[in-house]
């Protein structure tokens, strides 16, 4: 294996062994479950110093690409690369103060756009049927007003994801489950709750789950879009109302 690598840039040292494992992982010339060679012998591959390579393996654990094991058995063992690891990534930069509200609202407006009106090309009864169930449910939580907003809030969760399944692309799945998933504290502190939101919000799920049943992808796709760019509309218009020196969202 240690034929993979070959000797570091000294001027770039640790990072160069960060992105030569990295790139021999993600290419699958190493395995999960497979286990790096010896610490000595990837120091002789990469002609660098011991602390050099376990400051790159620390740097790997942290991406989750390795995990370091102790014992007998222990060293560095590759990982598997999957949807789950890489939305943990991406839940970190949401949830970053480099994530503006309006970067978010602007990427929501693209990434839910496009997956809904996938959704709607590749529904079939099954997803239609599983849809109309969420609806119902997200009705029964509107009859209770503002006692059920937790609730409705969950099912609108339920229902944005599904649409993202239905679309079957993963990428989008990961996507959107981290963005759902690291949202809520910022609805709780700029999302306007009410009544009328609430009757928003229920309208536009029901328009969209309708046109994804009626296979119209292009009602479906513009309801997502200006589903996403009213509710942003609203979080920002409580982020101005509200005082607070932090600028991110």
């Amino acid at each position: 294996m240690a034929t993979l690598f070959h000797k570091v840039k000294q001027s770039r040292i640790y990072q160069d062994v960060v992105e030569q494992i990295q790139t021999a992982i993600l290419d699958g010339q190493i395995v999960a479950g497979e286990k790096l060679p010896p610490e000595r012998e990837l120091c002789d591959t990469f002609q660098t110093s011991r602390g050099t390579l376990r400051e790159a393996l620390r740097i790997l654990e942290q991406k989750s690409l390795i995990e370091i094991r102790l014992g007998t058995n222990g060293g560095a063992y590759v990982k598997d690369v999957n949807a789950e690891l890489m939305a943990e990534n991406l839940a970190m930069l949401i949830r970053s103060h480099t994530v503006s509200l309006e970067h978010l609202a602007e990427f929501r407006e693209g990434v839910e756009g496009a997956v809904t009106g996938l959704a709607a090309l590749r529904s079939t009864a099954a997803d239609n049927k599983k849809l109309a169930t969420l609806i119902d449910e997200a009705a029964q939580c509107r009859e209770r007003r503002l006692k059920g907003w937790g609730s409705f809030v969950q099912i609108d969760e339920k229902i944005h994801t599904e649409i993202a399944r239905i679309a079957g692309n993963p990428l989008y799945i990961f996507v959107l489950h981290s963005i759902h998933d690291n949202i809520h504290r910022y609805y709780d502190k700029y999302l306007i709750v009410g009544d009328i939101e609430m009757d928003e919000n229920f309208q536009d799920l029901q328009i969209i789950v309708q046109a994804i049943s009626e296979q119209d992808s292009g009602i479906a796709q513009k309801m997502a879009v200006e589903h996403v760019r009213r509710f942003s509309r609203y979080m920002a218009m409580k982020k101005r109302q509200t005082p607070d020196t932090d600028t991110a969202f």
